[in-house]
């Protein structure tokens, strides 16, 4: 007998393994052209390199060669607490993975029961009392579904791409963490370097002042230049001011990002043209690029739990059948427990076939089949977000060096202006409201030559992030 309950038991487990009622799982159509955007503010930066490394492979110890931003990645990825979220969340899921996979089995269990009573002689048939004693120990079976159907199996398979989405997300945080780490590294780098420029602008003004100044008190100067020449050096003072509440500002998000104090010798002074190993990446094909991203990933792999719930949903209008077993030994005298003839075994199956509902189970159904058009949406609007992401960067990069170029080639022409101007004005010849003008305008071009270097260096950080880099 025990080994027919073995027998049963082992057949229901094989039962178990057999296909579910899930729909057969196609992968939607990507809803994007094949081929990223071309036009005038492309100016080809989407052609493909099939010959260069895909940018998700480059690690991004390799990507960023800054040893400072190095070392402040390093900090975040052990210290920034979405990640450690992130990280948790993919041992939950893995847990509740294995608790939906151990339904596929039966569970054994091992019991040892005594049982004490007494029966008055009231009660009892043979009109005196008595004490009944029993005693058993055994292996049962309980309540294990046959899954003749696939609910079970469809409802393992749910959890196990829940876990296998939430590894992709926990990929997602880790790129999205140091790409923000570089972000703020670099804004506190380029709002550094204003504050510098502010400091040196100032001591420009006021030296000027001071030669206007001694002008006017030797009678050649104007009152007007002199009040001018003041107005240079208030404007100056406050740009410090503005930018020193900036870099502190700065300091503090990064501080949040990397999840601790940053040593101040890991703190960046100003842009660095060396900040990353690549100056051009390759984005390759969109089907290659995008259906490699974490987060497309994670949102197919929800879609697959979607559709696995449909079998489950299905499933609920089969009978179900529970096999509750037993096998053991029983007496009503302890010393005779192991003795031939002890033996004891219970076998109990149980179908349920449902016959009326109120249609909950056709309305469970409706709503696991809306939970895939969900998810499918889901899916879809994650590669067409991914696809603009990356085509905005490719827009950007097509024109960015143009921007730096002609930038620098403006802040060095009216440094050209600015040094005419002092010239004319130390001779007599022009008035300080041009060197007042020539100043600003030198000021400005630098401030924006800075701000179109940081977009250079921001640009290049997010193409490696929208194209799946950072997660190695």
């Amino acid at each position: 007998m025990f080994r027919r309950i073995a027998i049963m038991s082992i057949t229901g487990a094989c039962l178990a393994g057999c296909s579910t009622m899930a729909p057969i799982y196609n992968r939607p159509d990507a809803p994007v052209s094949a081929a990223w955007p071309t036009g005038p503010a492309y100016q080809n930066s989407g052609a493909d390199k099939s010959s260069d490394k895909r940018v998700a492979d480059i690690p991004w110890r390799e990507f960023f060669v800054d040893k400072q931003l190095g070392a402040l990645i390093e900090l975040a990825l052990k210290n920034n607490r979405d990640l450690k979220v992130a990280t948790l969340n993919i041992e939950r899921s893995r847990a509740q993975f294995q608790i939906r996979r151990s339904d596929l089995f039966p569970k054994v269990d091992a019991a040892a029961a005594a049982g004490y009573q007494r029966i008055p002689e009231t009660l009892s048939t043979t009109g005196k009392a008595m004490t009944v004693e029993q005693y058993n120990v055994g292996l049962g079976v309980s309540s294990y579904e046959l899954d003749l159907f696939g609910r079970v199996r469809s409802l393992k398979d749910q959890a196990l791409e829940q876990y296998l989405a939430t590894e992709q997300a926990q990929r997602s945080v880790q790129i999205s963490l140091v790409s923000q780490v570089a972000f703020a590294y670099l804004n506190l780098a380029a709002d550094r370097e204003r504050l510098q420029l502010a400091h040196e602008t100032l001591n420009n003004q006021q030296e000027s002042y001071k030669l206007v100044k001694s002008r006017f008190d030797a009678g050649g100067a104007t009152a007007l230049a002199l009040s001018q020449a003041q107005t240079a050096v208030d404007a100056a003072r406050v740009d410090i001011a503005r930018y020193t509440t900036l870099v502190a500002q700065d300091e503090n998000a990064l501080n949040l990002v990397v999840g601790s104090a940053i040593p101040t010798d890991l703190l960046p002074s100003g842009l660095v043209e060396t900040l990353t190993a690549l100056k051009e990446i390759a984005p390759g094909l969109p089907s290659a690029v995008l259906l490699s991203r974490p987060d497309i990933i994670q949102a197919e792999g929800l879609l697959k739990g979607a559709n696995a719930n449909i079998g489950a949903a299905r499933a609920a209008f089969f009978p179900r059948i529970t096999l509750v077993t037993s096998i053991g030994l029983g007496s009503d005298d302890l010393a005779a427990l192991f003795k031939p003839g002890a033996l004891a075994w219970k076998v109990a199956p149980q179908i349920t076939l449902p016959i009326f509902s109120g249609g909950a189970n056709q309305a469970n159904l409706k709503v696991s089949e809306v939970d895939r058009a969900i998810a499918v949406a889901q899916y879809e609007k994650a590669i067409q977000t991914a696809f603009r992401e990356v085509a905005d960067a490719l827009a950007q990069r097509g024109t960015i060096y143009d921007q730096v170029t002609a930038q620098q080639s403006l802040t060095d022409a009216t440094t050209v202006s600015y040094r005419l101007s002092q010239a004319r004005f130390d001779k007599g010849v022009d008035s300080y409201l041009t060197v007042l003008d020539s100043q600003r305008s030198l000021y400005v071009a630098q401030q924006n030559l800075i701000s179109v270097r940081l977009i250079r260096q921001i640009n290049l950080v997010t193409l490696y992030k929208v194209l799946g880099g950072g997660s190695k």
